[in-house]
């Protein structure tokens, strides 16, 4: 019982976002991302998995579904020394990354876009976001962490695979904006109060590093920008947590038009 050197460089090579990037591959660890992934009939490259998988439920079920898949079994140390993670749950998967690209973005969509995000649990959060609030993808530019790598994985909770993640130039990006119409609108702590009954039904909000915000050829193009109310004494939120503020504001109140 053991992984082979091959499979074990690869497994490495996935927790570094240059060389997973060139490997078009995905590392998903623990017994809720590795369903997630299961769910989207995502292609698995293989599992490995060790004896602590059985110790819960959940675990139980995620190794019968994994039956019909390579799977690599290794003991409880061997795939501690594998993980990305401190407290592995006796499973790991690797999978093709998913092939989508800027033709995601239409007319009549909702999209996330995440500029110089470079924090990989903020990143995954707000795939996760997108997911509970219906967005119809999310479009990484360039500078942002490598939202395929695994820690933003973990921490989207394995959700990355319930809605399309596309990695792009902000040039192209914009062009394609353009191309099919979608207003941009760029979180801004300078900008107006997000107004929910002004939402429409297609939209782009842009959401730039924390210390730098948006780009300057997002704000260019924005047709607006956005700002949370904050009555209390805080200057500024967590770029996850006021992304979440605003795609709620702008999906409950979107109307079309």
């Amino acid at each position: 019982m053991g992984l082979s050197q091959r499979k074990q460089k690869l497994v490495a090579r996935l927790c570094v976002p240059k060389t997973r990037a060139r490997e078009a591959a995905v590392l998903v660890e623990g017994v809720r991302a590795v369903e997630e992934a299961l769910d989207s009939e995502v292609e698995v490259l293989f599992a490995v998995t060790s004896p602590r998988l059985t110790d819960s439920h959940a675990g139980t079920v995620v190794e019968a579904r994994l039956a019909e898949h390579e799977v690599e079994r290794v003991d409880d140390q061997e795939l501690a020394r594998l993980s990305d993670t401190e407290s592995d749950q006796g499973v790991l998967l690797v999978c093709r990354e998913p092939p989508w690209d800027l033709n995601v973005v239409t007319r009549d969509g909702r999209y996330l876009l995440l500029d110089g995000v470079q924090d990989p649990g903020n990143a995954g959060t707000l795939v996760r976001a997108a997911v509970a609030f219906g967005l119809s993808a999310v479009v990484c530019l360039d500078g942002t962490v490598d939202p395929w790598s695994p820690k933003p994985v973990r921490a989207s909770a394995g959700m990355i695979f319930r809605v399309p993640v596309v990695r792009a130039g902000s040039e192209a990006v914009l062009a394609r904006l353009r191309d099919t119409d979608v207003p941009l609108y760029v979180a801004d702590t300078r900008g107006e109060e997000v107004d929910v009954h002004s939402a429409k039904a297609s939209f782009a909000l842009a959401l730039g590093n924390e210390g730098r915000g948006a780009r300057r050829a997002l704000q260019a193009q924005a047709e607006r920008a956005l700002a949370i109310r904050m009555p209390g004494g805080a200057e500024s939120l967590n770029v996850a947590m006021a992304g979440s503020i605003l795609l709620h504001e702008l999906t409950r109140g979107a109307i079309g038009g």
